[in-house]
């Protein structure tokens, strides 16, 4: 008579716990948790360099991404790298559109009523969208390019120099089908067209990245404010002495006619 005593007794105390919620079955947050922690720890690194090219007035920005190891199916991604300059540097709309005719980069000024004529001290940090191409010699890099100038400075009293910080930009990804990658580094959704000519929507997601350098700085040389005057001088002096060739040209050929 005792085991049917222990076994009316077991099923008793599994009852209570059913109708406690002590049961041991997972919760699902909890799995999802453990899944998604599965995944961040095999994640890939995205690695993204920028480097300025040239010398001068008129640089080349170079943007390169890289995914730490092969993923298969990343040509049906697309990347676009959202791009602060900031007001010691211009990008020219006109060159961007001859660049572009001529598929050399694909990127386009987001700002308006953007001046590329003004000095540095009167305008405004700008944004430039630049959608990426993958890199014909690693599989799994992405590469952007930009021009930037050179905006005129205010002359300093002392330091003959001043420097310009471009810090990285917004990396944007979008993918025709799911990859963990994103789900890794993707921090926000964003909205931007799907590609340079489209008039289409997507929800780009904004990615977390390592950056080789935290940002770059250019050097830029500036005028002494001392050398003011003779500036002024020497440039007043060298103008009249153009304008008065150009008017003893013109009556001498004028009257030799």
């Amino acid at each position: 008579m005792a085991t049917p005593a222990v076994a009316v007794r077991a099923v008793a105390w599994l009852f209570l716990w059913e109708v406690a919620g002590l049961t041991c079955s997972p919760d699902p947050a909890f799995n999802t948790a453990l899944t998604d922690a599965g995944i961040r720890a095999t994640c890939s690194e995205i690695i993204l360099r920028q480097e300025v090219l040239k010398d001068g007035f008129h640089r080349d920005l170079l943007i390169r991404v890289k995914f730490g190891e092969s993923i298969e199916g990343l040509q049906t991604c697309r990347l676009l790298i959202k791009q602060y300059v900031p007001t010691g540097l211009f990008v020219d709309p006109y060159e961007l559109a001859s660049l572009r005719e001529k598929n050399i980069t694909e990127a386009v000024m987001v700002s308006e009523n953007f001046n590329i004529e003004a000095p540095n001290y009167l305008s405004k940090e700008s944004e430039v969208l630049i959608y990426a191409r993958q890199d014909s010699q690693c599989i799994d890099c992405f590469q952007a390019f930009l021009p930037v100038h050179y905006r005129y400075h205010r002359p300093h009293s002392k330091d003959g120099e001043t420097f310009i910080v471009i810090n990285n930009p917004d990396l944007l990804m979008y993918c025709d089908q799911e990859f963990p990658v994103l789900k890794c580094w993707a921090q926000s959704e964003v909205t931007a067209p799907c590609a340079l000519n489209s008039q289409d929507i997507c929800q780009w997601n904004n990615m977390k990245y390592k950056s080789v350098y935290k940002n770059v700085t250019l050097q830029v040389p500036v005028g002494l404010t001392i050398h003011t005057s003779l500036v002024c001088s020497v440039t007043l002096l060298v103008t009249v002495l153009c304008s008065t060739l150009i008017l003893v040209a013109v009556f001498k050929y004028s009257f030799s006619l």
